[in-house]
């Protein structure tokens, strides 16, 4: 069993990586999420502002007061560069994200 690790993990929306990219901080163990809690994340649609969000252990992403109702299968999905994860943004429109980057949470200071 390996060691778990806190991660940023980044992800690009596959039809346009220049659109909506997502940001998830979450703790990683065996290239699963290990994380049980909702973890923090965001989608930067329109590269000025941010959309925060919290991912709810059952996958629905969750926007605060929004209405939306976004779901995601990412705590399915093996956490690796490269990995293939979808995002439901309603019932028929999903859209498919890679991971592009895993960094170290706290990398930085650290040094």
């Amino acid at each position: 069993m390996s060691e778990a690790r806190d991660l940023r993990l980044i992800a690009q929306w596959r039809d346009d990586p220049t659109e909506a990219r997502m940001t998830v901080d979450l703790r990683v163990e065996d290239l699963r999420v290990a994380s049980a809690w909702d973890v923090f994340g965001a989608f930067d649609l329109d590269g000025a502002a941010p959309l925060p969000f919290i991912l709810r252990r059952d996958g629905r992403i969750d926007f605060g007061k929004s209405i939306d109702s976004w779901r995601t299968d990412l705590r399915k999905t093996e956490i690796r560069v490269g990995a293939i994860f979808s995002v439901w943004f309603n019932e028929m429109d999903y859209g498919q994200y890679k991971i592009v980057k895993l960094a170290e949470l706290g990398a930085k200071e650290r040094k």
